[in-house]
């Protein structure tokens, strides 16, 4: 029998790797329904969908490695960055689908989300005030009128894998729907801005830079509360918070 490798848990989901497939288990309904229809509609390299028996989605492994760690030097090439900038532009030019993913919600709802979050780490002692203070001030830039584009919503470098510079496809569409596009491009470069340049090269249109960075400072603003309390650490090296002080 395979050996069975827990590849991330918390208490919202799991994910398990057992040979070559992948099986997802997730008490949401909704969201287990969203990754199964984005997977279906995306048009981008993604893996196999195997079987889907509620609450578990199993899922083919893709071949290659993921083209970075947040927190860890990128050994992906710069051609391999702007083969993602390339998916990226490809997903966004798709045809939308019928909901609202995460990279689609409302100025006000992202206010009272950063409202919140902001209060919580400036009374908990877990950022100065100063360092918080800076960085909505930059993620107001983000908080604009924007044309719907299909979003991953989660589009983090751990989910792009690529092998010989080719990308072979993107996982975890949970969060995927109808959103703001320099939201996928921001997540995506979160922590590895020295690639920024490549992933742009790749999308192949102009990008908002004022934007990508206040889509870091507001991502990075939202996270630390959720990354502490499911056991994950925002302050290691290259992670959320060293995002926020690069903003300083």
């Amino acid at each position: 029998m395979d050996e069975v490798k827990v590849v991330v848990a918390h208490s919202e989901r799991a994910t398990l790797r057992v040979g070559d497939v992948f099986l997802k288990v997730d008490a949401d309904q909704a969201r287990r329904d969203v990754e199964v229809e984005a997977l279906a509609l995306a048009p981008v390299p993604t893996p196999e969908v195997l079987w889907h028996k509620p609450p578990v989605l199993a899922i083919a492994a893709l071949p290659g490695a993921a083209l970075a760690r947040l927190g860890e030097p990128s050994a992906s090439s710069p051609a391999a960055w702007a083969a993602a900038g390339a998916a990226l532009r490809a997903l966004h030019d798709g045809p939308l689908p019928r909901w609202t993913g995460r990279a689609g919600r409302g100025v006000d709802e992202w206010r009272a989300a950063l409202a919140d979050e902001c209060a919580w780490l400036v009374t908990n002692d877990v950022l100065p005030a100063d360092l918080v203070t800076r960085n909505l001030q930059v993620a107001e830039a983000a908080l604009r009128p924007w044309t719907p584009a299909f979003t991953h919503g989660d589009l983090q470098v751990a989910h792009v894998f690529v092998d010989r510079d080719e990308i072979t496809g993107i996982i975890d569409w949970s969060e995927a729907g109808q959103g703001d596009a320099l939201y996928d491009l921001a997540t995506l470069a979160l922590g590895h801005e020295e690639h920024l340049g490549d992933l742009v090269d790749g999308y192949g249109r102009d990008v908002d830079l004022d934007v990508i960075q206040a889509w870091w400072s507001l991502r990075s603003l939202l996270a630390i509360r959720w990354l502490i309390e499911h056991g994950f650490d925002p302050f290691a090296p290259g992670c959320e918070v060293d995002v926020l002080r690069a903003r300083m």
